[in-house]
């Protein structure tokens, strides 16, 4: 059986991937550095994080955080830190010139590690799973089928989102030719606003 009320659910999330955040500005910065192709890597990590979020905080963890908030305070400090290393990784990086078919050495591994670090440490997505989540399941039924449906709508809109920034954002590359480290700029300035913010307001 579908979830409760499906339909509201997909507008929820896609409002929500449609939205710029913290992987959406790794996958833009990342996409320009290194091409679309490295980026799937950084998705799948990004993805294979909130898919192991859903499941703990669904089945294992559903109030731990609300009853040990220093527990959640701790991943939000290694997420503050994690996004200032990238942004300064991110602002020291060279971008390739367009069309060239020299990659830089990163592997796979780390592209992948990166995405799966940045959406496992970030409070909002520790959040958005119990307090979404629960309110479209009707767990006095088959409450496994519902969430596997959830989750498996969550995970695909959302790497679609993040290849969709990537592509956007390597057309774009032409422009930044002329301007290579404006992008990264930028990409660095924004991780760390994002990071005071969590550090003023999570």
């Amino acid at each position: 059986m579908l979830p409760l009320e499906y339909l509201l659910f997909l507008q929820i999330i896609i409002f929500l991937f449609i939205s710029p955040g913290t992987p959406r500005v790794v996958i833009i910065s990342y996409s320009m550095n290194y091409g679309v192709q490295k980026c799937i890597w950084t998705a799948l990590g990004d993805v294979s994080a909130n898919i192991i979020q859903a499941t703990l905080v669904i089945f294992v963890i559903g109030s731990f955080f609300s009853d040990n908030p220093v527990i959640l305070n701790t991943f939000k400090w290694i997420g503050v830190f994690y996004l200032c290393y990238l942004a300064y990784d991110i602002y020291n990086t060279n971008p390739n010139e367009v069309n060239t078919k020299k990659i830089k050495q990163k592997s796979f591994l780390s592209f992948f590690k990166d995405g799966f670090i940045v959406a496992g440490t970030s409070p909002k997505a520790w959040m958005f799973f119990p307090f979404i989540f629960p309110q479209f399941i009707d767990f006095s039924s088959n409450y496994v089928i519902q969430f596997l449906i959830l989750i498996i709508t969550y995970v695909i809109l959302d790497f679609l989102s993040l290849m969709g920034y990537a592509i956007l954002a390597n057309r774009l590359i032409v422009w930044i030719k002329a301007n290579p480290k404006i992008i990264n700029t930028i990409s660095a300035c924004v991780l760390i606003f994002i990071a005071v913010i969590i550090v003023l307001i999570q």
